[in-house]
Formats: structure tokens, sequence, C-alpha cells
């Protein structure tokens, strides 16, 4: 029985989900009991959901013995759960961006989802920002599913988020089941980077997808709005760890590894600032 206690985006919540993995990844025909025995951040259920896909896919049945009342409340309205048999539950709140397994062809409905979900439910709880800056946002978070899409050879993107109005901000989560930075940065390359060494380098600006990395212009635009915005942009992809926030950046490796990339991005909604385009306005400005 595997038992997950607090999960929210911090290093040891993946680390626990990347153990989860790996000790049941040899298992072929068995039952595998998850507990979620306390907090559990909803947009998590993006990686959540990649691993259990990985572990059911060798034959193996995946059963919830327990999980604690708040989680399957949230888990319910997200629409988490409806994928193992439970009912789905409304959200009257309006707190949850659902939970979705996508094919790397659906990139058009992905696109409609981040519009829809994130930025036309929660404009109201995202920081005040013009057309223009909304625009980059859409296309940088959207250049990271096709970055999944086109290197990570994987067979699913899960997406998921969650608004949490008293801790004041959007956590919004990104993941691939595919070859990760590491493998496809030193394969184009023939160098020998770590984890943690690969994705700090492909998201430098002008690390473009023209030569075939993930990383690019979007993730810099990102990085960018998030350094102002107070922020966190994560990266695990393998063994590697990537935070940068407005106090730098900071690198780590895990235990095992997770298989695939997991993106998350955390928006701040308390901020004080409006953001424009210096094309939009002749003040100084983000971008």
């Amino acid at each position: 029985m595997s038992k997950l206690f607090t999960i929210d985006n911090s290093f040891e919540s993946y680390q626990s989900l990347i153990s989860l993995y790996n000790e049941n990844s040899n298992k072929v025909f068995s039952e595998i009991s998850v507990e979620l025995c306390g907090f559990f951040s909803a947009n998590m259920s993006a990686a959540l959901g990649a691993v259990l896909d990985l572990l059911s896919d060798g034959f193996n049945t995946i059963n919830f013995d327990y999980i604690r009342g708040d989680v399957e409340s949230i888990l319910s309205k997200n629409d988490f759960l409806t994928f193992y048999g439970r009912k789905r539950a409304v959200d009257i709140y309006g707190t949850t961006i659902k939970f979705q397994k996508l094919k790397p062809t659906d990139g058009k409905f992905f696109k409609s989802y981040v519009i829809e979900e994130l930025l036309n439910t929660h404009v109201a709880d995202l920081p005040r920002m013009s057309a223009g800056v909304k625009e980059k946002i859409i296309e940088a978070i959207y250049e990271i599913f096709v970055n999944a899409q086109i290197h990570s050879e994987t067979t699913h993107i899960y997406t998921c988020g969650q608004f949490f109005p008293n801790k004041n901000k959007i956590e919004f989560t990104i993941v691939d089941t595919g070859i990760g930075f590491k493998e496809k940065v030193n394969r184009r390359f023939n160098w020998n980077l770590s984890s943690e060494e690969a994705i700090n380098w492909a998201v430098q600006d002008r690390k473009t997808t023209k030569i075939g990395i993930p990383g690019g212009i979007g993730l810099a635009v990102l990085s960018e709005f998030i350094a102002k915005n107070k922020g966190k942009f994560q990266i695990i992809s393998d063994d590697g760890f990537y935070q940068f926030e407005a106090n730098g950046v900071i690198l780590k490796r895990f235990v095992g590894r997770f298989p695939g990339t997991i993106v998350n991005l955390q928006f701040k909604t308390n901020d004080p600032y409006n953001y424009s385009l210096k094309s939009e306005i002749n003040i100084n400005d983000i971008f």
C-alpha cells in the first residue's frame, strides 16, 4: 500500500510521487492501493494521474483505499476521481481548473482550455494585465504543451490547476510521460549533463524549439512575469528539480526519477501591479 501525506508543490512532495512510481514500477498484474492521507494540492492531480496511468500500463489495478474527506471533495470537483469511477461533484466556489488527460494532437483544445479555465474563469483572481500581456502568457503556456507534443515522445499530456483564495495563489500544472530534458539535450548535442543542468540550460532565453530542444522563448516570458509577480516556476524531469522565483534559481536532485516532465506555474493573486507591454504604453513595464 502506498500512502501519500502532504502533497503540495514542494520538493518533498515531488519526491513522494517519484517514490510511489519507483516502488511500484516493476509490478505486473497487481493491485496497487493508494491512500491520500493528508492535504493534497488539487493541481497535483496532473502528476499523480500520469504516474498512476504508467503503473496501470503494466496491467495493474489502481485502487484508492482511503481519501481524506476534504481531498475527496476537491478531487471530485476537478473531475480527477471520475477517471477512477467516482461521481463528479459541483464546484460551487469556482476554485478548480479541471483535470484533463489529453493526446499530443489536442493542442487546439488545450489552448482553448487555458483561455477558458485559467484566464477567463479566473480573470478577477489573476494579476491585472493588458490584452497583449494576456496573449503572451497564453502563447507561453501553449508552448509548454507544444514542447511536450513535439519533443517528449509522450503518449498523453496531463494538466490541472487550482485557485487558493486564502493563500493568494493559482497553481497550474502540465505533465508528460516522455523522455525528459536530460535525454533530449544530451542526445541532441552529445553532452553528458545531469538532469538539473539540462533543465537549467534549456530554460535560458534563445534556447528555442527550432534546434529540437524543450524550452524556448515561452519559458523566458513566463520567468520574467513570474519574477515580477513573485510567483514560482518549477520543472521536474527525470531526477532533476528546477525552481525559479524572484529570489533566484534552486537546483536539486531526487532519489529515483520521475518518468517524464512536470511543469508547474504559480501565480500570486495579490499582486497590485498592472502589467502591460511596452508597445502598449510608454512607461516602464515588464516586457
